[in-house]
């Protein structure tokens, strides 16, 4: 099993990759490998096609995913916004019933609109959203002040083991036979009236 972590932060090695990292190693600790992809940077240049195009060819590869994002503006990075609009046009099938989670980093606020904004996407999508023991954010300017946010360290370590046990679970349970819900055609009604 293996878990995608996209970060959507226009910097590669900052606080969302820490926060991501701290699930990533929580996740290996329970025998579930994952792989953090920096796509903020790469949209902002502009190669958002070309990005989108790599994860939708590898998504058969996972079976979760989490999308992270530090606040900008009171919401998430317009990279990672302009990339999941693009991925889920391209891959809607790949990642419908996909368990999956969302995080935030910040200095300071902002982050539980990013959330809300981010969970759409894969509720929209019927894709299992898996919580940790509070909402998944963290907070701080840097890696090291990340560290320092021991709650927030806690919630991503909480994050990652309970994506590991779900993803445990749906395991164990088609091996035993439990089915997967299939999905229907879309039922899209128009609130005008003509």
């Amino acid at each position: 099993m293996k878990v995608l972590l996209i970060n959507g932060s226009r910097r590669d090695n900052g606080c969302t990759h820490f926060a991501l990292s701290i699930v990533a190693e929580a996740l290996e600790k329970e025998g579930v490998g994952s792989e953090i992809i920096d796509v903020g940077n790469r949209v902002l240049k502009g190669e958002v096609r070309q990005v989108v195009k790599e994860v939708a060819d590898r998504l058969d590869e996972f079976q979760g995913i989490v999308v992270g994002s530090p606040v900008y503006y009171a919401s998430p990075t317009g990279e990672i916004i302009s990339f999941l609009d693009q991925l889920f046009g391209a891959a809607e099938a790949k990642l419908r019933f996909m368990p999956a989670a969302t995080i935030a980093s910040a200095r300071r606020g902002g982050t539980t609109a990013t959330l809300d904004v981010l969970n759409k996407y894969f509720l929209y999508n019927q894709m299992p959203l898996i919580a940790s023991r509070y909402w998944n954010m963290v907070h701080g300017n840097t890696p090291d002040e990340v560290k320092q946010d021991l709650e927030g360290v806690q919630i991503m370590q909480t994050l990652g083991r309970n994506m590991a046990w779900i993803l445990q679970s749906i395991e164990s349970g088609k091996k035993n036979g439990v089915k997967q819900p299939e999905a229907e055609d879309k039922i899209f009604v128009n609130f005008i009236n003509n």
